[in-house]
């Protein structure tokens, strides 16, 4: 049975001891909690793929304190601090070129030169990286072909099989969506992932410009509940499931949560993954989705809809 642990020094110091051993800690960050293990030790990140159920040809981001300590291991640029003084601690994810000397494991890039960075803004997940003197390899706690958790109870029922899983406790996610990842290893930034921090923002705050990118549906099947997905639903029957944003259109069906009753984007991240997972425990046969505006992070949030409703 897992060990699910309130945050306390005396638990992230048996996580820490813990991680020492190559073993994994699950831990939340602010959009969704991670399943970390030292991304030096190649028997510790080689776990985690194992616990994913996860193609090892899947690079992972890999978590630090800072983006001083993240010196130690990725070449970083003007832009990379620009965007850690925008932006870090946060929801992104900075992928860089790896040094030379860098100890990391190659399975965290799959082999390749460049690794996603990421400095979490979480009290327990920055307690847990100061424990240690290494990195946290560090994908969502999850297996692949599940829903990204955000509270300490859906990494247990994802990774259920698992059965000495340490997760430390930090309730539910504030941010509730994964992280954006822009990749400014050469000469042209590029975004990878839209999440928490949108595009336009990135620009504005930057002074950057992404060149067209296509949709990212097709590699975000792990959003993919297991009941059919209806977007942008303007009704709904009795055995559906409802899963509102603002005011409900008239509806009876038997199952209903709302993302944000005031259509607030945000809080309606911040629940996206947590009421999905709900609603695909009920009996319904489908899960309606009401439309959600693609401005800000509803553009993730529309992405990781289109992606599940294929």
């Amino acid at each position: 049975m897992h060990k699910i642990l309130k945050f306390s020094q005396e638990n992230i110091s048996f996580a820490a001891e813990t991680l020492f051993h190559a073993e994994l800690v699950a831990f939340p960050t602010e959009t969704v909690y991670g399943l970390g293990g030292n991304a030096y030790d190649d028997t510790a990140v080689t776990k985690i793929f194992q616990y994913k159920d996860r193609p090892q040809f899947n690079p992972v981001s890999v978590c630090y304190s800072s983006i001083n300590d993240a010196a130690k291991d990725v070449e970083l640029t003007k832009l990379a601090e620009t965007l850690a003084e925008c932006f870090l601690p946060g929801p992104l994810t900075i992928v860089l070129k790896r040094k030379e000397n860098s100890r990391l494991s190659w399975l965290c890039s799959a082999g390749q030169d460049t690794i996603g960075v990421r400095i979490p803004d979480s009290e327990i997940a920055s307690a847990l990286l100061s424990a240690v003197p290494f990195p946290l390899a560090a994908p969502s706690a999850n297996r692949s072909s599940e829903l990204s958790p955000t509270t300490a109870q859906a990494v247990s029922d994802s990774l259920k099989s698992n059965e000495n899983l340490i997760i430390l406790d930090g309730e539910q996610c504030k941010v509730g969506i994964e992280s954006t990842i822009v990749d400014i290893s050469a000469s042209a930034p590029k975004l990878i992932r839209v999440g928490a921090i949108s595009e336009e923002e990135i620009e504005r705050k930057c002074g950057i410009r992404f060149k067209k990118r296509q949709s990212l549906a097709a590699s975000a099947k792990h959003y993919v509940p297991n009941k059919p997905l209806v977007i942008n639903a303007k009704s709904a029957e009795r055995d559906d499931a409802l899963l509102a944003f603002g005011t409900p259109f008239a509806n009876d069906c038997r199952y209903m949560l709302n993302l944000s009753p005031t259509a607030d984007l945000n809080e309606a991240a911040t629940n996206f993954f947590y009421m999905l997972h709900e609603l695909d425990k009920t009996e319904a046969k489908r899960i309606c989705v009401m439309p959600i505006p693609s401005s800000g992070i509803g553009v993730a949030i529309n992405e990781k809809l289109k992606a599940g409703s294929q």
